[in-house]
């Protein structure tokens, strides 16, 4: 059986006693639901306030819930969002451009793939890249698109060390390298890898955003080949993987912005 955390479990508790009906809560109230000494409730309610989780509305020790729950609630809803509205939007552009298509996210120095539309055709099939596969972010051109929302000072932060682990002789060797591939792909709008994470695979990649602008993740075709055929490029394969990146970036917006006017109603209630 795996071993509890009692402070945080309690802290999460607290939380859980709001709602739309309740709104407001005080430390005696939710010492008797929770049945922990009031002591104890004081401290997690101070804890929470610290952290913007709830927040005093009297001088009465009443409590609300803060905006970082809100804030919780749109990073559940984007990692949800994104593969599940995201999925048939790929599945589209898999359709129309024959390739396989991917939706990337970052998780600091990885990338990890959160969904998945594989090529129907047997040309193509040889990508067996799986929604769960983790990879270095500054290797592959998805991470570099993730992270054209960072600066060199944070890049730097990012990766402290002075050389980078080196995968093909396309791999930046250093953070300012690192960062000059940022710098053009963020110029760009999109990226174009050809063989610079595995030898004989290329990619094409657009950033998506949230609805504050944010980069939160990429869509990407990829391609079993060392190089971006010219005849795909013709056809607008750059265009297609653009459009589907902001398709989901539209999407996003308006489902956001109805779980903002929901909580925002709620509070009202």
């Amino acid at each position: 059986m795996s071993e509890m955390v009692p402070g945080l479990e309690r802290g999460l508790k607290v939380l859980t006693e709001f709602s739309a009906r309740e709104p407001v809560l005080g430390a005696p109230e939710l010492t008797k639901r929770l049945g922990i000494p009031r002591s104890t409730v004081f401290r997690l309610l101070q804890t929470l306030e610290s952290l913007g989780f709830v927040e005093r509305v009297d001088k009465d020790r009443n409590y609300s819930l803060g905006p970082s729950v809100l804030q919780l609630g749109y990073g559940y809803l984007a990692s949800l969002e994104i593969s599940q509205v995201g999925l048939p939007i790929i599945q589209s552009l898999r359709d129309t451009t024959g390739l396989a298509c991917h939706i990337v996210i970052r998780d600091e120095r990885h990338i990890v793939f959160v969904a998945k539309a594989q090529s129907h055709l047997p040309v193509f099939r040889s990508v067996k890249v799986n929604v769960g596969t983790r990879l270095p972010a500054h290797a592959a051109t998805h991470g570099h698109v993730l992270m054209g929302d960072l600066e060199l000072d944070e890049l730097r932060a990012l990766y402290p060390e002075r050389y980078l682990q080196r995968f093909t002789p396309l791999t930046p060797a250093t953070v300012e390298d690192l960062y000059e591939r940022v710098k053009e792909d963020r110029q760009r709008g999109y990226s174009i890898g050809e063989s610079s994470f595995e030898s004989g695979i290329s990619v094409v990649s657009a950033p998506v955003r949230d609805r504050t602008g944010k980069i939160v993740a990429v869509t990407t075709a990829t391609i079993p080949r060392a190089k971006v055929d010219a005849a795909l490029l013709e056809n607008g394969l750059i265009g297609k993987v653009k459009k589907a990146a902001d398709d989901l970036s539209r999407c996003l917006l308006h489902r956001q912005e109805a779980c903002s006017n929901y909580l925002e109603r709620m509070e009202l209630q």
